[in-house]
């Protein structure tokens, strides 16, 4: 079925981005035989509209940066195709996938190999986009952000107090799926010569709590990462 044929009210709601839907459709590709994979792609679509029939309107549409490759929309679609390919798929499968899709912009300033979170200025950088975040969530009132003043001596601290992705797994007991949506934040600090500490989520606690060092900083020595029994990465 072609995406323009799906009914949901497109006013406040966006369609699954185009990586996305390559990654889905990759990935039946690579479970289903050939006969099967476009109606259990139309399957997933159908899951897709679905789930937004009685989801919240107000998260911004096209408008809102959080909606785009691998936010809020796209793990959605990604809880679509979990709950329709639970069969065949996997929960490292969908980390996997999130990661394709959420990590490319960090790929790009890895590329830059000056940027590197161990250098004042670039944490500094750093910090700024946070706070540039923390306006954004505050305009379309999707996650609620708390920032920490900047303080060249200490880790970035901020954390998120209400998760839109995590609200959605919580109305459709799918938490299960959560660590895979989460774990990518790691992958994408270390990217850029950082590391996140983070002892708790929105989905298996009170908050998300996001705690950046470079990744020479002591700090990281005194927290260890590790995965606990529900697959998300956290850290001692």
């Amino acid at each position: 079925m072609n995406d323009d044929q799906l009914q949901f009210d497109r006013t406040c709601h966006v369609i699954y981005s185009k990586p996305c839907k390559a990654e889905i459709r990759e990935k039946i590709a690579h479970h289903y035989p050939e006969s099967q994979r476009e109606a259990v792609w139309e399957r997933v679509q159908m899951q897709y509209v679905d789930f937004l029939s009685d989801w919240r309107t107000d998260l911004g549409g096209e408008k809102n940066f959080h909606n785009g490759p691998g936010g809020n929309y796209d793990c959605i679609a990604l809880m679509a195709y979990y709950v329709v390919c639970k069969d065949v798929t996997s929960l490292q499968e969908i980390e996997e996938m999130e990661g394709n899709l959420f990590l490319p912009s960090f790929r790009k300033l890895g590329k830059l190999k000056f940027i590197d979170i161990n250098k004042p200025l670039y944490k500094k950088l750093l910090h700024r986009a946070f706070l540039n975040a923390k306006k954004q969530c505050d305009k379309w009132g999707d996650f609620e952000m708390h920032v920490a003043p900047f303080d060249k001596d200490q880790p970035i601290y901020y954390e998120f107090t209400a998760c839109p992705t995590a609200e959605f797994a919580k109305k459709h007991d799918l938490l299960e799926v959560m660590p895979a949506l989460c774990n990518p934040d790691f992958d994408g600090m270390e990217l850029i010569h950082a590391r996140l500490i983070r002892k708790t989520t929105c989905s298996n606690g009170c908050k998300c709590d996001y705690t950046i060092c470079g990744d020479k900083d002591p700090y990281c020595r005194e927290h260890p990462e590790y995965r606990d029994e529900q697959g998300y990465r956290r850290n001692k």
